[in-house]
């Protein structure tokens, strides 16, 4: 079963529920990375990991200005073009250029957040460029024509049996389920896309200003190739990913791996300052890096500045709760999901209301915020997103009409213990569980408890067990 992410939230949230292939999927991935973050973690001082790691990026956030106008210097200094992208269509426009000027027919794409964010494949294609996919899960994802799940994991939602029947369809591949054999039959056709691409495209994990530098963090060999063989490269990065020393990208590069998928390290961290230097036998003839904007500035202008320390790693996708029911395809066609999806999505776009319905995909646990290697303050983020996401947009009638009836209630008192002795005798008559709880109430409040149950009505209120104990009277305006 596939998501409609083009359909109403609740539409996608219940196909998603309803898809056992998915929650399978989901199970044993979020297990895996939680224990091995896990074990990563515990190995280090990780509270003094994530002071650090905050501290480099407030840093950077408060000098931001400064440091992109060092980075842009330092990079055009070793031979970079530089351009700034005040938008998602001007970045595209600039890419698009790019290849167009000289005459790019095939492209090969490391993985790359912002590049989905801006919908860059789409353009390229509409520009006449093939545009392949060299991350492995990337990959799979682009043979099945769908966005990817998750930040670090695109193919998360995708048991092995799934890209098996993928593969055998598309590829040709012979029927296995060994992870050896698919990714031997992926390898084969992304190494002649690597040989023939004129052009090689990827995103940002750290952009050094002191060197002009820009490093990508990856588990696969294909962002080396993918920046290095084609003659063309250009490097896509939001302009939240300056960092002002190496030592500083490297602390990030830790932090980011023992979140992400539990490893003190990742197997690469591809630096490249420049183009082909004479004399050197590899490397692109010229270099490009496209800063991109596209709402980040908005952000910063308000109170939500926090959310741009975020490093992509997804330890709060593999945490949520609600993440790890739905997974990423229920969040609509954004290319972040998550609880910083829910956050970022709304305020990146040009009209929040366009993902009203994000901020209140959360529990607000709090286990996003523990697990935030930069300490990003999530359910604080949630609430005042949806304050004023609310303020934007009139509330349903019914929700009015609930709001308006509980203020009344708890504004007088008399009436609100009258209400709590009806509900206290009504609830005999409801089912419930061993523990107490009540487990199904009547219209409309039944939605409530269809995944969930209510604690059970005391049976005394502290009103009466405060009167029985001798207890002065507490007065009208303190009843309840």
């Amino acid at each position: 079963m596939n998501i409609d992410i083009t359909a109403p939230y609740q539409t996608r949230v219940r196909q998603a529920l309803a898809d056992d292939n998915l929650r399978t999927a989901l199970e044993r991935a979020m297990s895996r990375l939680s224990e091995k973050r896990a074990q990563a973690v515990a190995a280090i001082d990780l509270q003094r990991m994530r002071d650090e790691a905050r501290a480099i990026k407030e840093h950077a956030i408060k000098n931001l200005p400064e440091l992109l106008e060092q980075l842009e210097r330092n990079l055009i200094a070793n031979g970079c073009q530089v351009h700034w992208a005040q938008t998602a269509d001007e970045a595209n426009e600039i890419v698009t250029d790019i290849a167009r000027q000289r005459g790019v027919r095939r492209a090969v794409k490391s993985k790359s957040m912002a590049t989905e964010e801006i919908h860059l494949n789409e353009a390229l294609e509409d520009a006449g460029v093939k545009i392949v996919e060299t991350d492995l899960g990337e990959y799979i994802i682009q043979l099945a024509g769908e966005p990817p799940s998750h930040i670090t994991a695109p193919v998360i939602h995708k048991r092995a049996e799934d890209i098996s029947a993928l593969f055998q369809r598309e590829l040709g591949m012979r029927p296995t389920n060994d992870p050896a054999e698919m990714c031997a039959a992926a390898r084969k056709q992304l190494r002649s896309e690597f040989l023939e691409a004129e052009m090689g495209i990827s995103g940002c994990n750290f952009a050094i200003a002191e060197t002009g530098t820009i490093c990508i963090v990856t588990n696969e060999g294909n962002g080396r190739m993918a920046t290095s063989m084609p003659p063309v490269y250009v490097a896509v990065m939001g302009i939240e990913k300056v960092v002002p020393r190496v030592e500083d990208a490297l602390l990030l590069w830790q932090a980011v791996a023992r979140s992400a998928t539990g490893q003190e390290v990742t197997v690469y961290f591809s630096v490249s300052s420049g183009p082909r230097r004479p004399g050197h036998p590899d490397g692109p003839k010229e270099m490009h890096v496209v800063l991109v904007d596209n709402g980040r500035s908005r952000i910063l202008e308000r109170e939500y500045a926090d959310v741009l320390l975020c490093v992509r790693c997804g330890a709060c996708l593999n945490a949520c709760p609600v993440y790890r029911e739905i997974g990423g395809h229920a969040y609509g066609k954004t290319a972040y999901s998550g609880p910083i999806g829910a956050v970022i999505t709304p305020l990146l776009a040009d009209d929040p209301k366009t993902a009203k319905e994000l901020p209140f995909a959360s529990s607000l646990c709090g286990v996003c915020r523990e697990v935030c290697p930069v300490k990003i303050d999530l359910p604080r983020l949630l609430l005042d997103l949806r304050h004023d996401l609310t303020k934007l947009g009139t509330p349903p009638k019914y929700e009015r009409a609930a709001i308006r009836a509980y203020s009344n209630t708890v504004e007088h008192p008399g009436r609100y213990h009258r209400l709590s002795k009806l509900a206290r005798w009504f609830s005999r008559f409801l089912p419930t569980n061993k523990e107490g709880d009540l487990t199904r109430l009547p219209p409309p409040l039944s939605a409530w408890t269809q995944s969930r149950v209510l604690p059970r009505i005391a049976p005394r209120s502290f009103r009466a067990l405060w009167s029985d104990r001798g207890g002065k009277d507490m007065g009208s305006s303190n009843d309840g």
